[in-house]
């Protein structure tokens, strides 16, 4: 376990192996007072007189070791966690580039929950390994056995009844952490459950209220946690007896050295000062041993994190060349595309042409494949098989960066972080001037809104754009893309918050993005791109017809009954007895 934190400490390992010296410095100064003890009740059972400056000594002795132990546990606490904190900083962003790698379908996979939880309690509990349990582990197991060797020195039959105690707890901690071990995977992917659920819930919440769904959310939510809290209980109720045991029987060394060394003193086949010292120093290693097992009760549930974290870390990355955009064109060639999610193929040897600077739109009941073809082209996710070519040239042979500056995708949820409007555009392109991102904005159609903010363009969004409404997020993500400037534009259902007010703006907007541009487009209103230069009707992950609408209307039924049903819906109105809406 501790090979696989290791690399993660760098140059700051040095800082853990002094924490253990210090630890190791401070835990001999805090067994010596029990050897002045022992100094001080010595004479006493030989008859001998000591003198005031004796015992002053000694008392000394105890305080000057307590001194030590402070400033040596202190010290040793510091430069524990000045190598902890580092690992964990090394670690979160070592796990950080493993994820940007990794394809954003896998990252997705995890759900928020789970990531959230990877970043923050599992790495955090990791420091408990680093700052506690490897440097105090280690002294307080170390010391402990030293003075062991010096019982046997003293006394052999004494050490040995030592021993029973610290076996029996040793037994204990053992079925303990095999009996916890064998339910940890049932318990943290409880956990990861609950996690995922309580963000959806949370995320959820306008929605439940507004259909009134609470009772169904609540049960889904309460499910989770009750079996968060049975898992749990589960997993203690397994631990609860041994732990119990080893609690009680391992700190309390002199268990069989009291009763027993007490009858071999009676029988004279032991010194009473023999018998004094062991008991002493027996009070001495009792304490450690226990902090010492208390520590190792925490490694099951380290090993257990360590592992999920590079299980996490240990997923493929996204294939991803290096190769700068050479293509002779913007063409898009999809050809013979295969892809699954998991076992499940949803993609069936898609093969389609996008020429440059026309505009083709993809149609099809929902779940045929359509949004899964527009993030592939984005390199959303590793293709099953087959190839994606822009201008002749592989995506994977391109590297993220030149791949994104050949493709704006905006999609129909656009994330706004919680940051000023005015840097949410300029994310499109960091380098840009203020005045080319006011044009963005002006040719997205935001002014409109824009002057009615307190702080315009300086406004700040709101925790995942919640200041805006959708239509205004779309145009502000709209903007994003427009003051990017790519020349290839996958418009993934970005009109869903088209409503009649905006709609002639939104419109306007998408018509600036998509100006000379390469366009994919998915649209859920067939009536927003029967003017494509192609459209491509996509059925059950294949592509079964492509024309432009007035082919596709007399040749294809399919796309006549989706045509249809896009008119009716356009022309349905709800009633409400003799006034219609």
């Amino acid at each position: 376990m501790f090979k696989k934190v290791a690399p993660y400490m760098g140059k700051y390992k040095k800082y853990t192996i002094r924490a253990v010296i210090m630890m190791c410095i401070g835990i001999v100064a805090k067994t010596m007072p029990y050897f002045f003890l022992y100094q001080m009740i010595s004479p006493l059972t030989k008859g001998q007189s000591i003198s005031l400056g004796y015992l002053m000594l000694r008392v000394l002795g105890v305080l000057l070791s307590e001194i030590i132990y402070s400033f040596a546990y202190v010290k040793g606490l510091i430069f524990s966690h000045i190598s902890a904190y580092n690992t964990l900083k090394n670690l979160r962003i070592s796990l950080q580039g493993k994820l940007e790698k990794q394809s954003l379908g896998n990252i997705e996979s995890l759900g928020t929950g789970r990531i959230k939880k990877v970043f923050t309690e599992d790495i955090d509990m990791i420091e408990l390994l680093l700052a506690h349990a490897i440097p105090e582990g280690i002294a307080n197991i170390s010391i402990p056995f030293a003075i062991l060797v010096l019982m046997f020195v003293v006394d052999y039959r004494l050490a040995l009844l030592s021993l029973v105690p610290i076996l029996v707890g040793i037994f204990a901690m053992g079925m303990m952490m095999k009996q916890g071990s064998s339910k940890m995977d049932a318990y943290y992917e409880s956990a990861a459950v609950m996690n995922n659920t309580i963000i959806e819930y949370v995320n959820g919440m306008e929605v439940v209220k507004v259909f009134n769904k609470d009772g169904d959310s609540y049960k889904r939510f309460g499910e989770v946690v009750k079996n968060y809290r049975d898992f749990t209980l589960l997993w203690y109720k397994a631990c609860w007896p041994w732990m119990a045991m080893y609690s009680s029987v391992l700190p309390c060394l002199a268990l069989l050295i009291l009763p027993v060394g007490s009858f071999w003193v009676i029988s004279g086949s032991l010194a009473l000062d023999k018998l004094i010292l062991v008991l002493c120093m027996s009070f001495a290693v009792g304490p450690s041993f226990m902090k010492a097992m208390h520590f190792a009760g925490n490694f099951p549930q380290l090993n257990y994190k360590i592992a999920e974290l590079e299980k996490l870390m240990d997923k493929p990355a996204l294939q991803e060349g290096s190769a700068k955009f050479s293509g002779e064109n913007r063409d898009v060639q999809f050809e013979n595309v295969r892809f699954a999610y998991g076992e499940k193929e949803i993609l069936h040897g898609v093969s389609l042409e996008l020429t440059q600077g026309t505009t083709t739109a993809l149609v099809g009941e929902s779940g045929s494949g359509k949004s899964t073809l527009a993030k592939l082209l984005v390199h959303y996710y590793d293709l099953s098989e087959g190839k994606i070519r822009i201008g002749g040239q592989d995506i994977t042979d391109l590297s993220l960066e030149a791949l994104n500056n050949e493709v704006s995708y905006v999609s129909q949820e656009q994330f706004l972080f919680n940051t000023t409007l005015y840097e949410n555009i300029l994310i499109g392109k960091p380098e840009a001037k203020r005045e080319e991102v006011l044009e963005a904005a002006s040719r997205a159609q935001c002014d409109e809104f824009l002057r009615r903010l307190p702080e315009g363009i300086e406004t700040m969004a709101g925790d995942g754009g919640k200041q805006l409404s959708g239509g205004e997020r779309q145009r502000i993500s709209l903007a994003r893309a427009i003051l990017k400037d790519a020349p290839i534009v996958v418009l993934d259902e970005a009109t869903a918050f088209m409503d009649p007010e905006n709609e002639e703006k939104l419109n306007a907007a998408l018509d600036e993005i998509t100006k000379n541009k390469t366009v994919l487009v998915i649209a859920h209103r067939l009536s927003t791109v029967k003017n494509a230069d192609k459209i491509c009707v996509i059925k059950e992950g294949s592509c079964i017809a492509a024309d432009k609408h007035e082919k596709l209307l007399e040749e294809c039924p399919e796309y006549k009954k989706f045509w249809d049903a896009s008119v009716s819906a356009s022309t349905w109105k709800i009633k409400g007895g003799e006034k219609a809406c």
